[in-house]
């Protein structure tokens, strides 16, 4: 089975709080790889709290965002009925990398097999990259890739060391 995982494509990361012109940029992109896919599909949607401000991620990151059931926390309109057509699973994490999205995949390769995985999204040097490791530890024998061409980071250059970093761990980048 083939996994394409769409990482935080969320208002508040394309044009909203925290977004980037670089974000807005790969949405074309995002939306054709999605499009053209052939294989199950999960989204996954930074979520917080009003009390955001006062977690640790808050204390370092200090700008509200994703809160849960806000514009900006929405999955970006024209992805997201992308996604539904797809009949992709939308999982919510309150952190970087999401601990049930690396449990929700080993239970597809247990039940079916699951031989690549393909991340798209944003941020690469943080939720993209964090994502991609939590897979590689789940998953060790998965090929796994991350399309760069639909990915955005915080800035180009931490882009560009997220994907370096990737390498590193063995994580393909295409």
């Amino acid at each position: 089975m083939k996994v394409l995982v769409v990482v935080d494509m969320q208002n508040d990361f394309i044009d909203g709080s925290l977004g980037t012109a670089e974000a807005e940029a790969v949405v074309p992109a995002v939306m054709e790889r999605i499009r053209s896919f052939e294989g199950r599909v999960i989204a996954t949607r930074d979520t917080h709290s009003e009390d955001y401000l006062n977690t640790e991620e808050g204390r370092h990151l200090p700008v509200i965002h994703c809160v849960k059931g806000t514009e900006g926390w929405k999955i970006r309109r024209e992805i997201d009925a992308l996604l539904d057509e797809k009949a992709a699973v939308r999982i919510d994490k309150p952190t970087f990398g999401s601990v049930e999205l690396g449990s929700y995949v080993k239970e597809l390769d247990d039940e079916a097999g699951v031989e690549e995985i393909t991340l798209i999204g944003v941020c690469t040097d943080i939720c993209v990259i964090s994502n991609a490791l939590l897979l590689k530890a789940n998953l060790p024998e998965a090929e796994i890739h991350v399309d760069a061409s639909c990915c955005a980071g915080v800035t180009p250059e931490s882009h560009e060391r997220a994907l370096e970093a990737m390498k590193s761990c063995q994580i393909d980048i295409v």
